[in-house]
């Protein structure tokens, strides 16, 4: 038998897997109003037309990620020998790429003049597609500790987005690199002017292979909000939320917009705001009697119970909402990666 037919034996022998082969969850690293968008060993989109803020909705990823704590709608939890993010940009000149970095740093509510130790910043504008994969390639292989890598232009990384084999060559890297060194990458890509999908051969790629592709829309009732919602989700679908662009330039939830569907009735709004003060800060002390809680599903866990346990009980997406609901109201805090309850939240 030749080497090399032994070498495909062994790959197979490999790759077999048995029913009592202990495989860990994928760990959970970024949410979105509560539900898994991200885990290591997988790969996300922002997806958007020009104009629709996908950059600020990215530097809010990475700014809750310098952190690991909350930025707009997302909340990150990456362990803490994978807190170095990788940031590839290859669309924008340095100077504006700078900008971006800035913006993170100011969401992260980080010093500007001081250049975070676990942010690697890119700029391949000039590169060729094949140079930019080498690099970005190396970058992840050679840096210790990553566990973010952000491609703001993913469609920069082949030289046809309507090649077959460039494109699932490209998605192929992706899930590659993903598996085979325990990260999560989220990646930016154009949609077409003409629809909502995503452009090329590799956006149709994309959308088969991503745990999750987030979208970005300019709001069709006020030009100075963007929408984000899943446009394709594994997990639990989140309750979008919106944003705009404030006074100092940084993007920031838009209080008091309201989602709008054509052809459909609202919603009936969600039983936990029909809640008095008193009723919330019973349920509340329930959930926090044993102090802070840490990590995203231990925090829903004891919200369902705790509520439940005071006849309130809820869905595990409704729990998804509550949660969103009392960190709005400042009635829990987020902080050092644990759940606080903070009883001088004004109703």
């Amino acid at each position: 038998m030749s080497e090399v037919k032994q070498d495909i034996l062994r790959l197979w022998e490999e790759k077999q897997l048995r029913i009592t082969d202990e495989i860990q969850t994928a760990p959970e690293v970024l949410y979105a109003n509560g539900s898994v968008i991200g885990t290591l060993g997988n790969f996300s989109a922002s997806t958007g037309k020009a104009k629709s803020k996908k950059t600020f909705n990215v530097a809010a990823i990475v700014g809750a990620s310098l952190v690991n704590g909350k930025v707009l709608g997302y909340t990150v939890e990456f362990p803490d020998d994978k807190r170095t993010i990788l940031y590839f940009d290859t669309e924008q000149s340095p100077y504006h790429c700078q900008k971006v970095m800035e913006r993170a740093l100011r969401l992260a509510k980080l010093p500007t003049d001081t250049h975070p130790e676990n942010l690697k910043f890119a700029a391949l504008r000039q590169l060729t597609p094949s140079l930019r994969l080498e690099v970005i390639e190396q970058a992840i292989i050679n840096t210790p500790g990553v566990g973010l890598v952000i491609i703001d232009g993913v469609r920069d990384l082949m030289y046809d987005i309507n090649c077959a084999k460039e494109s699932t060559d490209l998605i192929g890297k992706l899930m590659e690199w993903t598996d085979k060194f325990q990260i999560h990458i989220h990646t930016v890509l154009h949609l077409n002017k003409s629809d909502d999908n995503a452009r090329g051969h590799v956006g149709t790629e994309l959308n088969n292979k991503a745990e999750t592709v987030l979208q970005v829309s300019r709001s069709k009732t006020d030009d100075t909000v963007s929408e984000v919602c899943a446009a394709m989700i594994r997990a639990a679908e989140f309750d979008p939320f919106a944003f705009r662009i404030n006074d100092y330039g940084l993007p920031e939830i838009a209080s008091g917009y309201v989602f709008t569907e054509p052809g459909k009735k609202a919603k009936d709004p969600y039983p936990y705001k029909e809640l008095t003060e008193e009723q919330h800060r019973e349920a509340l002390a329930v959930v926090f009697v044993n102090g802070p809680i840490k990590g995203c599903r231990n925090f829903e866990a004891a919200l369902k119970a705790g509520y439940a346990a005071c006849g309130h009980s809820y869905s595990n997406n409704k729990v998804k909402g509550l949660k969103t609901f009392l960190d709005n109201k400042g009635m829990i805090r987020y902080e050092n990666r644990e759940y606080i309850y903070n009883p001088d939240f004004y109703y």
